[in-house]
């Protein structure tokens, strides 16, 4: 599954619909709504959980996967050491993380690319991306909307 930096991941592209999805992957595995009315889908075969937001018309914005087939720039990022693809991220000019703890688990978030590796264990066991916003303070949707 190959990952597009502030685009999304494989055929997920940001500003997608529910429908867009399900043509591209088929049904979820679970649907449901978080606190904020967001829907969120679930793969399990994939390992990725879809966030479509309720106050941006249902678009997706958000993934979070943990897929071992996970990829950027060529790059493996799961169950690898978290020195070992912040190194090969820098190669690509990524170099600059705000890191958090959280018990067990540690955050490095990207805010460049909006994506976050978390570690447990000195391991990356999850990745995050999010829909980026730009200069006008709007998202920056990469789904090309379709003309009625």
């Amino acid at each position: 599954m190959k990952i597009n930096l502030k685009s999304g991941i494989d055929k997920l592209l940001f500003g997608m619909k529910q429908n867009d999805v399900t043509a591209a992957l088929g049904k979820p595995d679970k649907n449901y709504k978080d606190e904020d009315d967001n829907v969120i889908f679930v793969y399990n075969a994939q390992k990725i959980r879809l966030t479509f937001y309720q106050e941006e018309d249902q678009k997706l914005g958000y993934l979070v996967a943990s897929s071992n087939d996970l990829e950027v720039f060529g790059f493996k990022l799961i169950g690898r050491k978290i020195a070992d693809v912040k190194k090969d991220l820098a190669t690509k000019g990524i170099t600059k993380y705000n890191q958090e703890t959280f018990d067990t688990f540690e955050n490095y978030f990207n805010e460049d690319n909006w994506f976050i590796l978390q570690t447990e264990f000195d391991e990356v066991v999850k990745f995050e991306i999010g829909a980026i916003i730009n200069d006008k303070d709007e998202f920056d949707w990469k789904f090309p909307v379709k003309k009625k």
